[in-house]
């Protein structure tokens, strides 16, 4: 053993730390996927978030961005299993984790489905006689909307992956410690 003062431990030469424990690289990888995936969420939410704030508050004219869509206000509650997710990271909090799976079930993903149905009759209007009657910055609301859920389904679908992968590698870690 060495000390901050003293003298190194006799029979070393200061290069016996590669014995030390370490965090194995696929916990990492998970987790910084997780952040990565959180950081796209956020982006998104932001984005909605954006749309739901301006059209409220009618700070630019219906004409340029319209009238937000029901499912994007439950939606805007998806930011709760993003904020737990991000706090089961730094310490491994398994109980923060399931929570940010459960809510993001209920916050992300039921929301997303709802907007889907919501939207089909508009999009198929759009399809069929080319006719939309909301607009986002001169585009069809339906097919901008759209686009941000078919990334929103695949942004969360590999959010939960990763979460699930990663609550398995920790309660694996305290089984473990549990048996010791």
């Amino acid at each position: 053993m060495t000390s901050r003062v003293g003298l190194r431990a006799a029979g070393t030469n200061g290069s016996d730390f590669k014995h030390r424990e370490r965090v194995a690289p696929h916990y990492q990888m998970r987790q910084s996927e997780v952040r990565k995936l959180n950081l796209v969420h956020l982006l998104l939410w932001l984005l909605v978030a954006a749309q739901v704030t301006v059209s409220h508050f009618d700070l630019v004219s219906h004409d340029t961005v319209s009238m937000p869509y029901q499912w994007e206000y439950p939606y805007l509650l998806s930011v709760l299993p993003l904020l737990c997710s991000g706090l089961s990271l730094p310490k491994n909090n398994i109980s923060y984790l399931v929570i940010s799976m459960i809510s993001a079930g209920l916050f992300s993903v039921a929301p997303l489905i709802y907007g889907g149905m919501e939207m089909f009759p508009v999009a198929q209007q759009l399809y069929r006689h080319g006719k939309a009657y909301r607009f986002i910055f001169g585009f069809s609301a339906v097919t901008v909307m759209y686009l941000i859920m078919v990334v929103a389904v695949q942004v969360h679908a590999w959010q939960l992956y990763y979460m699930k992968k990663l609550l398995d590698s920790w309660f694996d870690g305290t089984q473990e410690k549990k048996k010791k």
